[in-house]
């Protein structure tokens, strides 16, 4: 059997549902071990973190990913057992096998043949893990990146093994995601019988106007890396369960996806002006869940599209289409960060799964970064 596939079989048979990392880690701290790298175990409240590197000097090349899943979901509804890796028609089932296990498991099995092949190769690799990705992302790679900062560590290169592709592994490189924004609006009424309208100030009424010119608002253009900036309402909560009672608050929970074409206080600032010539009495809050970031073409870009090319005989395009990543918390401190792993298109979903013959391609990519930026 392929090392890459039996070490991605046997992280998926681990049960790392967010926090817990299940003994990933310890698996990884054991196999870098034995190929000279120093670990460094950094937890954090509920979560383990795994930071390894072996040597000492710039630059350092970082794999970056997380050991952690989402929940299963419906068991019964599963081919075979999520957590119990298993081979049918070319793919591997199994939760994470895509989100990120196989990516963990190609880093590893790339590394290991690097290290072999090239003993004196120049720099440093590293490994940032993480079990915190998939759930509140507080304890994770933010607080490595933290640790690394204070003690003036940096990252020059980062792959993050997040799942990028489409249709084929390495067909897409994601070199910056757009930044979001979450906002939480309460706009206050006075509760009362519907029968009675001059007794009451119904707040879904008040607001509907603010709702509509927020949704209409033009906040960017975007640029040539980001689409403009978005803005939708994902949740709204008002009454009491009554159909003759007007609610005395409704709540709006919304999300801006942004570009860097805008910064998160502009976003809130035109949010407050919009609610405030509204005239609408109202409390707010926010949650900054990541910044924008952006990889310009360089060195990293520029090895990956070659060994993807190379290694696979196909083109990737660039992209910032997507969600978000731990790579926001990577980026700002200076380092050239994208993500490349296998296909997205069964990503947490009942059934998730990886082209066997993908992973394998997707180890001979890593190989091949390594070769051209430490060799």
């Amino acid at each position: 059997m392929n090392d890459v596939i039996a070490l991605t079989k046997t992280l998926i048979n681990k049960k790392s549902i967010t926090p817990d990392d299940a003994g990933c880690q310890i698996l990884f701290k054991e196999l870098l071990a034995d190929i000279g790298f120093t670990n460094e175990t950094m937890v954090f409240e509920d979560t383990t973190n795994l930071w390894s590197r072996k040597g000492t000097k710039q630059p350092v090349f970082c794999f970056a990913g997380h050991t952690d899943v989402v929940p299963t979901g419906p068991i019964d509804k599963w081919q075979s057992p999520p957590f119990e890796a298993t081979e049918k028609d070319g793919f591997i089932f199994g939760r994470g096998a895509a989100d990120m296990k196989a990516s963990l498991a190609a880093m590893m099995v790339a590394t290991r043949r690097f290290v072999e092949d090239y003993p004196a190769h120049k720099g440093s690799i590293a490994f940032l893990i993480t079990s915190d990705e998939e759930g509140p992302f507080i304890n994770g790679t933010t607080r490595v990146i933290d640790t690394l900062e204070e003690r003036k560590e940096k990252i020059d290169y980062c792959i993050v093994g997040e799942p990028s592709s489409t249709n084929l592994t390495g067909d897409v490189i994601k070199n910056g995601r757009r930044g979001s924004l979450t906002g939480t609006l309460t706009v206050h009424g006075i509760q009362g019988h519907v029968a009675y309208p001059h007794l009451i100030k119904n707040p879904i009424h008040l607001v509907a106007p603010a709702i509509s010119e927020l949704a209409e608002t033009v906040w960017d253009n975007g640029n040539a890396y980001f689409p403009a900036t978005s803005m939708q309402i994902s949740n709204i909560h008002a009454g009491t369960g009554a159909t003759n009672v007007v609610p005395g608050s409704i709540e709006i929970v919304f999300n801006f996806r942004y570009s860097t074409e805008v910064t998160a206080e502009q976003l809130q600032q035109g949010v407050v002006d919009i609610l405030d010539k509204h005239q609408l009495h109202y409390t707010i809050g926010w949650i900054k869940n990541g910044l924008p970031f952006i990889t310009a073409e360089g060195s990293l870009i520029a090895a990956s599209q070659e060994a993807i090319a190379e290694t696979l005989g196909i083109d990737t395009t660039l992209s910032t289409a997507g969600g978000t990543s731990d790579g926001r918390f990577i980026a700002p401190t200076g380092a050239q960060v994208i993500e490349l792993g296998p296909e997205n298109n069964t990503i947490h979903k009942i059934n998730e799964c990886v082209n066997i013959e993908n992973v394998k391609s997707l180890e001979k990519v890593y190989y091949a970064i390594l070769v051209k930026l430490l060799s």
